[in-house]
């Protein structure tokens, strides 16, 4: 189980319909040998993250990587996730390329299921210890979303999803509505903070919107895939930068919060391949408070949320 505690045979039988590891392993090799013409010799791993999995898988070619899901509703977006993966791929943004099958498709339906195949990409998972990859980080993110910004099929991607509602509504409708278990002084803060930003418009684009450590491998001293892209949608540069910011150091169990050198460092990397125009700048503060507000848990805060969003180091540091 990639970030549950349930059992993974159970969920493996409950959720995909497999009797055991090796059913599964033996249905990814026929997939894989009639749909790509790839002979499957072993079946390592299976990985499962809600209605999703990843099998990896030893080839002739190399180590591979099955990824399906069992939700139909995702079926048309992941093939134009594929699409677009591809063509970023082309131009020169890392990412983990999917391979097309025999008829060309990179994205196909298998007894129910929507299944794509990539080969491994090497690399360890983005180190916010360090603030070299942090900064590299931020300048990939930002190449990536220029990139975004310029993909011809967009609004195949965007019609998935719909616009953003203004940005003033969503953070007040957040106040309203989730975080009552907030001291009252943080949420006066943040409204105090909104009523500062700069009159002008920000542009909604097509974003990563899951872009943190989990989701970057990074190996011979750059990043060498983003990986991930099922949660692309129509949303502000800013607002993922700042989001990316707060949860880079996201991995699978146990993660908390990151320090305010690495939200600087982060933001460093971006401007130096794109700086931020005068009303992004305006939200940066507010939307890294917002940010690390909505991830401060009810009851229990093991990894320190609380501690990071509503202590006196953070707003010393702002």
């Amino acid at each position: 189980m990639l970030w549950e505690a349930h059992d993974p045979l159970g969920a493996l039988g409950g959720r995909f319909g497999f009797g055991d590891e090796r059913a599964a392993g033996r249905w990814v090799a026929t997939a894989l040998g009639e749909h790509w013409g790839v002979r499957v010799l072993s079946c390592e791993r299976i990985v499962i993250s809600d209605h999703n999995a990843l099998a990896w898988v030893g080839t002739p070619e190399g180590r591979m990587i099955a990824k399906w899901s069992v939700v139909p509703e995702l079926f048309a977006r992941l093939v134009e996730v594929a699409r677009l993966t591809r063509w970023l791929d082309g131009r020169g943004i890392p990412v983990s390329v999917p391979v097309p099958a025999l008829d060309g498709r990179l994205q196909v339906e298998v007894a129910g299921a929507s299944m794509g195949l990539q080969h491994e990409v090497e690399g360890e998972l983005l180190d916010v210890t360090d603030a070299g990859q942090v900064r590299e980080a931020g300048a990939v993110l930002a190449r990536l979303q220029d990139a975004l910004a310029a993909y011809p099929d967009g609004d195949r991607v965007a019609a998935f999803g719909g616009p953003p509602l203004p940005l003033t509504a969503r953070v007040t409708g957040w106040l309203d509505s989730s975080a009552g278990h907030l001291p009252g002084t943080a949420r006066e803060a943040l409204r105090s903070m909104l009523g500062g930003v700069p009159a002008g418009r920000l542009r909604a684009q097509l974003v990563h919107r899951d872009f943190r450590s989990a989701n970057v491998l990074w190996a011979g001293g750059e990043v060498a895939a983003i990986l991930d892209f099922e949660e692309i949608a129509l949303d502000h540069r800013v607002v993922e930068l700042a989001r990316s910011a707060v949860l880079l150091g996201t991995r699978f169990r146990d993660w908390g919060p990151v320090p305010a050198e690495v939200h600087a460092a982060f933001l460093a990397g971006h401007e130096s391949v794109r700086r931020l125009t005068e009303v992004e700048a305006g939200w940066w503060e507010v939307l890294l408070r917002w940010h690390a507000l909505a991830m401060v848990p009810e009851g229990e805060d093991p990894t320190g949320w609380g501690a990071a969003a509503l202590g006196e180091e953070f707003h010393a540091q702002r």
